[in-house]
């Protein structure tokens, strides 16, 4: 008898709070697709982002040689030139100072580094034994730095934004001249390859100390 009487009020129970209770999970289930989908949005709407997305299309149609020295002059060409035009966009619309010194340290560095690049490519022809599997690493270090950047929440924030966005960025260039320490042969490319993670290592530092005191 006491078991049918706690089972009758287990269903009135449930009877008097289903509808609020699935009421409040199907608010619960929108919300959070209409957050990430605003999210997604301000990605989308994002010009950091979409310097990012149009460097990733160019990178991704460049023809390689599979001569790794050729092939990071070539790529960090277009690597520096996003990098320039997401500091250039922070000069434009971001509104902190030590931000802006940052981006404009980042725009004459790499100008000079993009001059050095060109320069070896116009004299340099790839070479023997060919390296196929550098340009793959290259292509997994560019797709991690993607997935880095897409994981963050965009705040609109251009100051926010780029400091984030350049540490991923940053550490992509890392990523990259570590591998042609490991299979590069030119003299030349390993010396930039060995300047470019010193400095922008010293970078990464300094954006992420000014993100912890400003997010």
């Amino acid at each position: 008898m006491y078991g049918s009487q706690f089972i009758r009020t287990l269903m009135q129970l449930n009877r008097l709070f289903r509808l609020p209770f699935l009421s409040l999970l199907v608010f619960s289930v929108l919300s959070t697709a209409c957050k990430k989908h605003d999210m997604d949005d301000m990605k989308h709407d994002s010009p950091l982002m979409k310097i990012m997305m149009d460097m990733m299309t160019q990178m991704d149609a460049q023809a390689k040689t599979q001569d790794p020295d050729h092939d990071f002059a070539a790529q960090m060409v277009l690597h520096h030139d996003a990098a320039i035009k997401m500091s250039e966009e922070e000069l434009r619309a971001g509104s902190n100072q030590e931000m802006k010194t940052i981006a404009q340290d980042v725009i004459t560095k790499q100008r000079a580094e993009i001059t050095q690049f060109n320069t070896f490519l116009g004299s340099h022809q790839p070479m023997q034994p060919l390296v196929p599997q550098f340009n793959q690493i290259q292509k997994t270090n560019m797709d991690r730095m993607m997935a880095a950047s897409n994981g963050r929440a965009m705040t609109m924030r251009t100051d926010v934004d780029y400091a984030q966005m350049m540490v991923d960025h940053h550490q992509a260039a890392i990523d990259n001249s570590e591998a042609l320490l490991q299979h590069g042969r030119n003299a030349t490319m390993r010396q930039m390859a060995q300047a470019i993670i010193t400095d922008q290592r010293q970078e990464i530092a300094a954006l992420q100390s000014w993100l912890s005191r400003n997010r």
